[in-house]
């Protein structure tokens, strides 16, 4: 069983889109019952809050539910449950790093750099595109999909 945690800034808007969006992709690829997958944030702005609004709309126009998701903060216990912890910004990676006590054990990567882009993921947040969120979390997701496929 791999364990896979996304993280961002205050889990409703990237990290959850890329939780559900992996969730999709693995049961198409039928690997659901040998990856789980969550998602928490770096800061404690929208703890217990749902997936943004616009968030849930993007990932429901690709037939995809993120019903009952609520924010959590990420934790130090985390670093040891799961076996890649992905980040979708350099400042996600800064507190990941922080809040975790490094990474002696090489789990923390950020998002595009699994398809060789060292950007950010857009953060809609800010920019209120989602649409572009949409199309970095479907990337990187699918960039990990086949480096998985790969080790399992």
């Amino acid at each position: 069983m791999k364990r896979i945690l996304f993280v961002c800034l205050g889990n409703i808007c990237r990290s959850p889109m890329a939780e559900f969006v992996m969730k999709d992709m693995l049961k198409k690829a039928r690997l659901d019952r040998v990856v789980e997958v969550a998602s928490a944030a770096t800061s404690t702005y929208e703890i217990g809050n749902p997936v943004h609004r616009g968030t849930r709309q993007k990932l429901a126009e690709h037939g995809i539910s993120c019903a009952g998701k609520t924010a959590r903060y990420l934790t130090r216990a985390d670093y040891a449950q799961y076996d890649y912890i992905i980040g979708m910004d350099d400042g996600n990676m800064n507190d990941m790093h922080r809040m975790l006590g490094g990474d002696p054990d090489g789990k923390l990567i950020k998002l595009l750099t699994l398809c060789g882009d060292p950007s950010d993921v857009a953060d809609p947040w800010y920019t209120g595109d989602f649409e572009a969120t949409w199309q970095d979390v479907n990337r990187g997701c699918a960039a990990l999909l086949e480096k998985l496929k790969q080790e399992l």
